[in-house]
């Protein structure tokens, strides 16, 4: 019973924490795909509830959680305006992976800038050596229509290893 309560707690919470441009209650409706089944939506919010109560995630500017796995956090830190290099995964929340630079056995070096803005939000928190865990919503991710793959509203979780800026 208990657990129930947790998961409508986090539900709630979940819906009343602030993002960065609010959105309206039009583009709130897109997010929802209607090729796509209440299941499937009630999964990509269920993966963001219950990791609110998981040691270490923490809430970050914009509805990104995000969580610490390995380093100190303690040095330079990336800018949007940098470029950087990063081992990374991508998975969807049912835990398919879509994407790895791990399984292509080579870092991948990109702009900051014209990656997703949940990577904006979560790579400048991190130092060089760092490895962290992010959940990012489809507001913050491929949005409603999605693309490159991946299905509009999902949310997208991620393991992200900063190893160098330029």
């Amino acid at each position: 019973m208990h657990t129930i309560y947790a998961v409508a707690l986090s539900a709630a919470i979940l819906c009343a924490v602030p993002t960065q441009a609010q959105n309206t209650e039009t583009e709130a409706e897109e997010i929802v795909d209607p090729e796509r089944g209440a299941a499937w939506h009630n999964a990509q919010q269920a993966a963001l509830a219950e990791r609110t109560y998981k040691d270490g995630w923490r809430w970050v500017e914009g509805g990104l959680l995000w969580r610490n796995v390995k380093g100190n956090r303690t040095g330079a830190r990336a800018t949007v305006r940098d470029t950087v290099t990063l081992h990374y995964a991508g998975t969807f929340v049912d835990g398919t992976t879509f994407d790895s630079s791990y399984d292509r056995g080579q870092p991948a070096t990109f702009p900051l800038r014209r990656l997703i803005k949940a990577w904006q939000l979560a790579v400048p928190q991190m130092t060089v050596g760092d490895t962290i865990e992010i959940a990012a919503p489809a507001s913050i991710a491929y949005g409603a229509r999605g693309g490159n793959g991946i299905p509009g509203g999902a949310t997208l979780l991620f393991t992200i290893e900063l190893l160098a800026i330029q």
